[in-house]
């Protein structure tokens, strides 16, 4: 069950480790490997530091659930003040493909309004979540929005809000893990792989 790409994406788990969180479901392959995203999240998070002046309000809001994992890395390398907050938002369902429907669960209770906003994101597909997301936020009169990405797949047609930051451009496969999931299973994988 485990090749050598997985064993390198995650060098220390066993086979029957992987097998216990994967349930015994094949995983195709090892996209990027738990070393590979410390290191770029590690990267992305001084480019961020880096953006941003001193006094900036900076409003950090993760995407869940996807974003969960690579937020919680993010956010503890960013060397300034900010707060954070978190959007829900669904668009897949049990698929693997977006339904173009998008659904907002969760709405940000931190103001918005006159603050320097980073918009985090698991993966960046069709678009059609950071559209709807990107509309919502201006609307509430932020100083700026950026969006932050793990993952880009570089097919969204009429993409409104491209990612400043990006942490891997990413194949067109269906991928879990570190936080991205197939019907809430894969999340808490240490690598991305596709299924």
């Amino acid at each position: 069950m485990m090749n050598d790409q997985a064993r390198a994406g995650a060098p220390y788990l066993t086979e029957e480790g992987l097998r216990a969180r994967t349930g015994g479901r094949e995983l195709k392959r090892v996209v990027f490997g738990a070393e590979a995203i410390d290191v770029r999240v590690r990267e992305m998070a001084a480019e961020i530091t880096e953006h941003y002046d001193p006094a900036d309000d900076v409003l950090v809001l993760g995407l869940l659930k996807g974003s969960f994992i690579f937020l919680s890395d993010l956010v503890r390398h960013i060397d300034r003040p900010l707060h954070l907050d978190f959007i829900v938002a669904s668009s897949y369902g049990a698929g693997t493909t977006s339904s173009g429907d998008v659904k907002l669960l969760y709405d940000p209770t931190a103001p918005i309004e006159g603050r320097h906003i980073i918009l985090v994101e698991d993966i960046v597909d069709s678009g059609n979540t950071i559209n709807r997301l990107a509309r919502a936020l201006e609307y509430r009169s932020p100083a700026s929005i950026e969006l932050c990405a793990l993952l880009h797949k570089h097919i969204a047609e009429d993409l409104e809000l491209e990612p400043r930051w990006v942490g891997f451009d990413a194949p067109e496969e269906f991928l879990v893990g570190y936080g991205l999931d197939h019907a809430e299973d894969f999340r808490h994988l240490p690598f991305v792989a596709s299924i």
